[in-house]
C-alpha cells in the first residue's frame, strides 16, 4: 500500500494524491456476488422527503458489501483468499473461506495477506486478525472492531489505520484507550480483533480537484458567511463580515466547542476519561 501522485499535466493533477491499491487481490476485482446488497441513495432526505442533510447527492453508484462484524463463526478454521476495496469504507477488506466453503468479508489488518489462517472464538491465538473476548486480549494489545454490547458486533474503531489499546482489566469491566483519546470501559466478554486496520496511507490522499468530490456524493456548499441573513445566522454584512458572532450552524447552534452530548445518558457511567477537547 502506498500513495500515487502524478505528474501535473493539468492543474488538478498537481495536488492529486491517491492510493495505488497495489495491497488489492488483481483477480477480485468484482465482490462476492452473495456477499452485497443494493445501496439507494437518499439525496440527503428523510422518508417525507424533505432535505435533512445538505450537500450529498448524486456519486457513483456503489453495491454494499455485507461485512461479518459479529465475528460469530467461532472455533473454525478460515483462510483469507482476497483482499479487496469497498467503496463504502476507508479500510479494505478481505474474504476469508471457511472449511465449509462458506465466505465472508471481515475489515483487514495491517499485515493481513493472502493464505493467511484466522479464527474467532475463545482459546484463539493472540494473532492479527483473529477475534476474541477481550478477557483473553493482553493488556497493550492493539485491537478493532470493539463490541458495545455481546452479541451486536463490533462497533467502536473500524476505520482504515485505526486501533485501540487495552489499558485495564478489572472484574466483569476492560479498560479500552480509543483512537480520540477517551478512556472506557466494556465489558470483558465483549469480542474484539487484534491488530491494527490497514490503509493506514489513507489520511494523505489528496482529493485533487471537485469533479472527485461529486463523485463520491458531495455536493458544493456555501460559505455561511457568503449568505443572507433570512438563510443563515452569519449572513449579512457589507464585505466580508461573520456579524461579530461566534461561527453557528443554520439552525444557530454553536458550531465550535460546544458538548452535545447528554449529561444523563446512560452510559456516560463507561467513560474513564473524556476525549481532550
Amino acid at each position: 500500500m502506498g500513495i500515487r501522485s502524478f505528474r501535473p499535466r493539468t492543474p488538478s493533477l498537481r495536488w492529486t494524491q491517491i492510493s495505488d491499491f497495489a495491497e488489492l487481490s488483481p483477480k477480485h476485482k468484482r465482490p462476492e456476488k452473495k456477499l452485497v446488497e443494493d445501496l439507494r441513495k437518499s439525496g440527503g432526505r428523510n422518508v417525507y422527503g424533505r432535505v435533512t442533510s445538505r450537500g450529498i447527492g448524486g456519486g457513483h453508484k456503489q453495491l454494499y458489501r455485507i461485512i461479518d462484524f459479529k465475528r460469530d463463526k467461532r472455533g473454525i478454521e478460515g483462510k483469507v483468499i482476497a483482499i479487496e476495496y469497498d467503496p463504502n469504507r476507508s479500510a479494505r477488506l478481505g474474504l476469508v473461506e471457511y472449511a465449509d466453503k462458506e465466505r465472508r468479508y471481515i475489515l483487514a489488518t495491517v499485515d493481513l495477506v493472502i493464505g493467511m489462517t484466522i479464527m474467532s472464538g475463545p482459546g484463539s491465538e493472540i494473532q492479527s486478525g483473529n477475534a476474541l473476548p477481550l478477557r483473553e486480549v493482553p493488556l497493550g494489545a492493539q485491537i478493532h472492531n470493539i463490541e458495545l454490547f455481546i452479541g451486536r458486533g463490533g462497533q467502536m474503531v473500524r476505520s482504515a489505520g485505526g486501533y485501540a489499546i487495552l489499558m485495564a482489566k478489572e472484574g466483569e469491566y476492560v479498560s479500552i484507550k480509543l483512537p480520540s483519546g477517551e478512556v472506557r470501559k466494556v465489558l470483558a466478554d465483549c469480542y474484539a480483533t487484534i491488530g491494527q486496520i490497514g490503509n493506514i496511507e489513507h489520511e494523505n490522499i489528496s482529493i485533487g480537484k471537485a469533479g472527485r468530490n461529486r463523485w463520491l456524493g458531495h455536493r458544493p456548499t456555501s460559505r455561511a458567511v457568503a449568505k443572507n441573513p433570512v438563510d443563515h445566522p452569519m449572513g449579512g454584512g457589507e464585505g466580508r463580515s461573520s456579524g461579530g458572532r461566534h461561527p453557528t450552524s443554520r439552525s444557530g447552534v454553536l458550531a465550535k466547542g460546544l458538548k452535545t452530548r447528554r449529561k444523563k445518558k446512560q452510559t456516560s457511567k463507561y467513560i474513564v476519561t473524556g476525549r481532550p477537547r
